[in-house]
């Protein structure tokens, strides 16, 4: 993923680079729609990629512009993406296969909108039907207190992990979202943090505990003033380097923590996701809470920011994370816990693919 204020990358081309009228071209072109359209830079770069994977395949096979695309080619390509094996002998996940064709039918949708195509070949293709897979580990509270105590504190680097861990931990938040946190994104007199441009370029304001905070405001004094460049962006969790984390790099140290601790669960980032919002399901959090924390809100569900105030989202947080049984008043009966959970396995699933 690019930095802040850095162009995305260019990658070398794929199929026909000579005719205008290529796959490879058009590819290009509805790239540019997508952003002119102010799609966020990931979701551009990853249907970039999954483009770029069928219009190799269709290279292979001779195909390099649109108006050779039928629908048996497209039913030919998924059977492909069927029995693809990745490197280490596995196949693709059914959510994977799926989320390579999405991309294909809006492509393809595109094209015909533009006059490029009289119909969408993709249109009508069937999609491999979608499990409900629940999340494969979650840290009980004791497993991940466990986790959070295995960072040396003696060091800058230790200060700030801790403060990661923690703030995974309270928040539930993206790893994206942890990683692009600037020193004035947390409240602390309010014990809020404002998420920018959080998935689907959303922002939202959610509550963090007061450990969390404490650890937090502990990294910027002593450890923080240590890791900042020459040239400080405001970047508020800070690489060896100066710089912001990268995803890769994220993942990596979150990792470390959860195998060193020995708690035999696997998992990083999105461990803690899922661990704070089955802690505050247990805690009796109505589920819409949990939603609105962990950004999974929509417009055709219930809008909690417009009912509910951060306030009564901070409070239910405090009781309910993952401490003393709260009273929890009756709500209509919407979303349920196994779709909550799911939700998170499905994202976790994305990300692991991006």
């Amino acid at each position: 993923m690019p930095k802040k204020g850095q162009k995305r990358a260019v990658k070398p081309p794929v199929g026909d680079v000579r005719d205008p009228d290529s796959l490879y071209h058009h590819m290009l072109r509805y790239l540019e729609h997508l952003a002119e359209k102010n799609y966020s830079p990931r979701t551009i770069e990853t249907r970039e990629s999954y483009l770029r994977y069928l219009i190799a395949w269709c290279d292979d096979r001779g195909l390099t512009k649109p108006q050779e695309i039928d629908r048996p080619i497209l039913e030919r390509y998924q059977r492909y993406l069927f029995y693809y094996r990745k490197a280490d002998g596995e196949p693709l996940s059914t959510r994977s296969q799926h989320s390579r064709i999405i991309p294909i039918r809006h492509w393809f949708s595109w094209l015909v909108k533009k006059g490029h195509l009289l119909y969408s070949p993709a249109t009508d293709l069937e999609l491999p039907r979608l499990e409900k897979r629940l999340p494969k580990a979650i840290l009980s509270a004791r497993e991940a207190e466990t986790v959070l105590a295995v960072p040396d504190l003696g060091n800058a680097s230790g200060l700030r992990d801790r403060a990661i861990l923690e703030t995974f931990y309270s928040t539930g938040m993206r790893r994206l979202e942890l990683i692009n946190l600037t020193v004035h994104s947390i409240d602390a007199e309010r014990g809020t943090v404002m998420i920018r441009q959080g998935k689907g370029r959303k922002d939202r304001m959610i509550p963090i505990g007061e450990r969390a905070l404490a650890w937090v405001q502990r990294y910027k004094e002593s450890a923080r003033p240590d890791l900042v460049a020459a040239r400080d962006d405001g970047t508020l969790f800070l690489s060896e380097w100066g710089e912001a984390f990268t995803p890769n790099a994220m993942t990596r140290l979150v990792r470390v923590y959860v195998e060193k601790s020995g708690v035999g669960k696997k998992g990083a980032c999105h461990l803690f996701r899922h661990t704070m919002a089955t802690l505050m399901l247990e805690g009796g959090a109505d589920i819409r809470f949990i939603q609105a924390m962990l950004g999974h809100v929509e417009l055709s569900t219930t809008q909690i920011y417009t009912q509910v105030s951060i306030r009564l989202l901070k409070s239910v947080h405090a009781a309910t994370h993952p401490g003393r049984l709260p009273e929890v008043g009756e709500h209509d009966e919407e979303p349920t816990a196994e779709d909550l959970l799911e939700a998170l396995e499905r994202e976790a699933e994305e990300e692991d693919e991006g």
